[in-house]
Order: C-alpha cells, then structure tokens, then sequence
C-alpha cells in the first residue's frame, strides 16, 4: 500500500478528492499513483443530482458517483435543466415509461462539455452543449450519447438552450409535419401560457406568418400570451371558447389547433375547427383523456392528429433531430424567444413542480445547476 493511503485520509481531504478529478500531481502527492485509473475515476469523483426514492414523495438531493463513459457517450456538466409535466408524471409513476427506483428526472438541459468517449467525433470538451434524455438530467453532471447532444451557437443563452428541446421540438412537429400550417392561416393554442403553449404561439406566429388565437385559463395568462404573438385571446373560464372563435373567426372557424388540455376544452376546440381543419393533441393538462366523434371529422372534412416528440427519437431519428436542429436556428436567428417563467436551485426542485403542477408557472421552468 503507498504511503500516502497507510497515512489516511481525512474527511477533509477524502472530500475534496470526491469533488473533483485527480490530477497526476494530485495523485502522486497522496501516494494514489500506483493505483488503476479506472479505480481513481470512480472514487475522486462525484456530483449532485435530484433523486426520486418513492413514488408521489417529494425528491431529494444526494451525492451519486460518477459512471465510466462508453466509447459513444459525453459527459456534460449540466448549467439548466428543463421541468416538463412529464418528469412530475413520472415521478409519481403515472407517466407512460417507467423508470426503476431510485432514478434521476429530467429530459433535457444545457451545459458544457466535460468528458468525451474514446469513439466521440461530434464535440470536444469545452463545447457549449444542449442535449436531450429519457430522464437523469437534474443533476450537475450528466451523460449522454453523443448523437443526442446539439451544440449551442453564439447568442444563445444557456437559459434559452435548454428551454428548447421538449417545447419547442413539440410545436415544431405538432405546426410544421403533422398540421402542415401555412402563412395567413389560423392557429388555435391552448394552454397559452405554458410551455408548449407560448412555444406553439412563437413558431405560428413568428416563423409560420400565422394568426394565433391564444386561449388560457386566467387574464393574466391571456395577456402574456398576447405579449408573446397571439392576435386574440380567450379566456376559456369566462367565456364559451367555441363561441369565441365563431365571433374571432367571422364564424368561420380556424385551420389548426394545437390542443395540450384535453377534456371539455378539446371537445370545443373540435367544434371550433374550419372546413379541412386539423386539430393536434400534445398533451392532457385538464387530466380528461376525450373522446372523438367520428362523425364530426366527417362532416367537416376534419383531421385528428397526435404529436409525442419523444417517440421520433426511436421510430424517425432525423425528424426528431431536425426539428430540435430547426428550434435552434430560429433562436438563433432571434426569430424565436423561449419565456423563462422561474428558475429554482437544485435543492428547491420540489418547489419548482409544485410551481408547475398547481398551475402557477408560465412558459418554461428551469433547475439552475451551476
């Protein structure tokens, strides 16, 4: 044994070598050099992450040890990570793919490159990244596959970075494949003020040349969205949306709908849909899962549509990959401005969807890591 391990170490010292990677010098300073490399990495090194323990329990932050990078994989320091819906869904067990316990949430986020795999031709340490995973984002240190990371170019902010993928990678799909939205048509959006809301209202109007009806729960939710691009806006807790967009719309009715309540508000929304309308379902808010009557698409000539952006990333990798590719060069481009609602520490991700699932947030909620 080296001499610097028959010494000891102290609590002091023993954390500092847990925090951070030793160098050579490090090593040969406390007697560590004979020992294996692989060794040394996993025991000088760890980091902070969020973790769910118990399902519907609040989540905690503990120190996990760092894993071993595959040939393929990147290991970035996570800057902001994004709270979607899904991650809470998750976190209680009730979203579609489950995860075993104990597990670290968290789809999408932004950072800088730390560590790169031996086979890894698409970044190089130090490069401002934003990436996307199936969850282990809300932490300060997360890896990834190299192929689903996407570099962050100049004038792009670390908050904005990571307020892309899952919202606007959604609104992209959701306007541009599945409706197929054309300038000078009509977007219903419910749901404004959220995420995905305020996203589909900033690609329909901005970068589709769209008119947007924005239709939210509250005034001042109606209002924001109005700020963000909507030409109109309802308040659906007020008034009837259907007659609204019969009065907005000259009785016309609109092209699209991007629909993420579900319930009463999607069965008004498809009532509310012009002559080969298509109306597309992102999510269930409300929490009622509606039902479709067929002979309504008939009459009009109508489309039902569904985007889950997550699943192009098995089923159609390019598609999934443009539209984040497309998200990007908007904001890019300043075509496109993310709305951050709130940013919560780490240690506040409780606080942070509580915020989220009573309602209280607008646009995208952010864990800032560093």
């Amino acid at each position: 044994m080296s001499a610097g391990l028959r010494g000891g170490l102290g609590p002091g010292r023993l954390l500092w070598l847990q925090r951070g990677r030793c160098s050579a010098s490090v090593k040969e300073l406390l007697g560590l050099s004979s020992l294996n490399n692989d060794i040394l990495s996993q025991s000088c090194r760890n980091y902070r992450a969020a973790l769910c323990t118990e399902l519907m329990k609040p989540l905690i932050v503990r120190n996990l040890p760092s894993p071993p990078l595959q040939p393929h994989e990147v290991r970035v320091g996570v800057h902001y990570c994004g709270v979607n819906f899904a991650d809470i869904l998750a976190c209680k067990g009730l979203y579609q793919e489950k995860h075993c316990l104990p597990f670290t949430p968290g789809m999408e986020f932004s950072g800088i490159v730390m560590e790169i795999g031996a086979n890894v031709s698409t970044v190089q340490e130090g490069d401002r990244v934003m990436g996307v995973t199936g969850m282990r984002a809300m932490a300060e240190e997360c890896v990834a596959d190299q192929k689903m990371l996407w570099p962050i170019p100049e004038g792009v902010s670390y908050e904005e970075a990571a307020a892309l993928p899952v919202s606007y990678g959604t609104a992209v799909l959701a306007l541009e494949r599945r409706a197929c939205t054309q300038p000078g048509e009509t977007v219903l959006v419910t749901a404004a003020a959220g995420a995905t809301g305020l996203a589909a209202i900033d690609i329909a109007a901005n970068v589709l040349k769209a008119k947007v009806i924005a239709a939210a729960g509250s005034d001042h939710k109606c209002n924001l969205a109005l700020q963000k691009g909507a030409s109109h806006s309802v308040n659906y807790t007020q008034r009837s949306l259907k007659e609204e967009v019969k009065k907005l719309t000259d009785n016309r009715g609109v092209n699209v709908v991007l629909d993420a309540v579900g319930g009463d508000i999607f069965k008004e929304a498809l009532h509310s849909l012009a002559w080969e309308g298509r109306i597309v379902v992102v999510g269930f808010a409300g929490g009622a899962i509606p039902s479709v009557p067929a002979n309504l698409l008939l009459l009009k000539n109508v489309s039902a549509l569904g985007v889950y952006w997550g699943r192009y990333r098995e089923e159609d990798f390019p598609v999934f990959s443009s539209s984040l590719s497309s998200a990007v060069w908007y904001c890019q481009e300043r075509l496109i401005r993310p709305h951050l609602g709130a940013v919560f520490k780490l240690e506040e991700v409780n606080e942070a969807f509580s915020r989220v699932t009573q309602r209280k947030s607008t646009g995208k909620v952010l864990i800032s890591v560093k």
